[in-house]
């Protein structure tokens, strides 16, 4: 089993663009890789005649599984420029993601055929000038304890040119915390709304729990009270939901402002970079909450979950123009908490219509429904500047 750490990179402006300049070479690969095997799908795939639903005479090309070898596809490439200035082993890893992109559009496309799926899109190419994840295999990769640093490699067929280029010799980034140097499997460079991120792969064993099904904990999501969580064996806690809510509401007024008196779709830096810092927290957020239900349910070896659901609490909803933008983010909770679950081997969190049934959920495997609710034993905040280890 693998986890993942992501952290925002801050390097020096030479080792910045360094990344940018390979994130920018593996996309135009990732094209280029794309582009080969279309084209020899297409000349060697048969072309057909046929009427569609509203019967209008139409041509194309008969559909059928596009053959892509991660071999083949590396004695065709390792002459392409892009290649070479990404080096041997992140161009591999970049061919690979091509691969992979190419084998579950040929899985789709055999659901279709049997009528399980709607008929998928070849994956098609990426935009021009941008920027694609890179990956470093663990092998060359070294590690400064002392630091906490993590050095990346530079091919030997273009030290020379990145030293005259960028003028950097090593390539160290700052690394990440809670895992030993021999749990990282993968480390990837992951653009992301004018940032760079690293994210460490890492080696991870599914701990086996002792929890009892019969113990089971409520939840009902809210704004406020984030989460409310009532268990049937006298024991219960409350999430804050303000810090939250407080953080959206003042992304949402700097949106506004911002986008005052300018015309629709207007997007600019300065809301790229409060947009990006606004979802850093509240993934934060998400993830400290869902752990910590987690580590208290596994502490009280409670084994069934109860998770109140209600579909379209969203966007179907009519609260007023001041809470229709309170946003709780409960699906990426209940995501992470099935994420978390998997891990724990626990129960599966049950998804139900109606939170007004929790109590009655929670409390029918011993009492009554309607018996005096067990008195509220922790009340716990959120900020989102904590760090994770803490929690966990």
């Amino acid at each position: 089993m693998y986890g993942t750490i992501q952290v925002k990179l801050n390097v020096s402006d030479e080792v910045m663009a360094y990344l940018v300049h390979q994130c920018q070479h593996a996309n135009s690969l990732i094209n280029s890789t794309i582009f080969a095997l279309r084209q020899a799908h297409f000349q060697s795939c048969p072309h057909r005649t046929f009427f569609d639903k509203d019967g209008i005479f139409r041509s194309g090309f008969k559909l059928r599984a596009v053959k892509a070898s991660y071999s083949e596809l590396c004695k065709l490439m390792k002459n392409n420029i892009h290649y070479k200035v990404l080096g041997g082993q992140c161009a591999q890893q970049t061919l690979k993601g091509v691969v992979e992109s190419f084998s579950s559009f040929n899985q789709l496309l055999r659901l279709f055929f049997k009528g399980e799926s709607n008929q998928p899109r070849m994956p098609h190419y990426r935009k021009r000038g941008g920027l694609a994840p890179i990956s470093f295999p663990v092998q060359p990769l070294k590690f400064n304890p002392e630091t906490g640093e993590c050095k990346l490699t530079i091919s030997r067929e273009n030290a020379e040119a990145v030293k005259e280029q960028f003028g950097i010799t090593q390539l160290w980034i700052n690394g990440c915390y809670g895992i030993k140097p021999e749990q990282i499997a993968e480390v990837r460079i992951l653009p992301q709304n004018s940032c760079l991120y690293a994210e460490f792969v890492y080696k991870t064993k599914a701990y086996q729990s002792d929890i009892d099904p019969g113990r089971v904990l409520g939840i009902d999501p809210g704004l406020n009270n984030w989460l409310t969580c009532v268990s049937n064996i006298g024991k219960s806690f409350i999430v804050d939901g303000r810090k939250v809510k407080s953080l959206n509401h003042f992304y949402n007024k700097r949106v506004s402002r911002l986008k005052k008196d300018k015309p629709q779709g207007f997007w600019s830096d300065q809301l790229v970079s409060i947009t990006e810092k606004r979802n850093r927290q509240i993934r934060d957020a998400v993830n400290k909450a869902a752990r910590f239900v987690l580590n208290w349910c596994l502490n009280y070896r409670i084994g069934t979950v109860v998770f109140g659901w209600n579909q379209g609490n969203k966007d179907g909803i009519n609260i007023g123009k001041r809470n229709n933008q309170n946003n709780a983010y409960y699906s990426a909770l209940l995501k992470y908490c099935k994420h978390l679950r998997e891990t724990a081997k626990c129960e599966i969190p049950c998804a139900v219509s109606n939170p007004g049934y929790f109590f009655y959920l929670a409390y029918s495997t011993s009492r009554h429904p309607f018996d005096i609710l067990p008195p509220l034993t922790l009340r716990l905040k959120f900020p989102p500047s904590e760090s994770a280890a803490s929690l966990s």
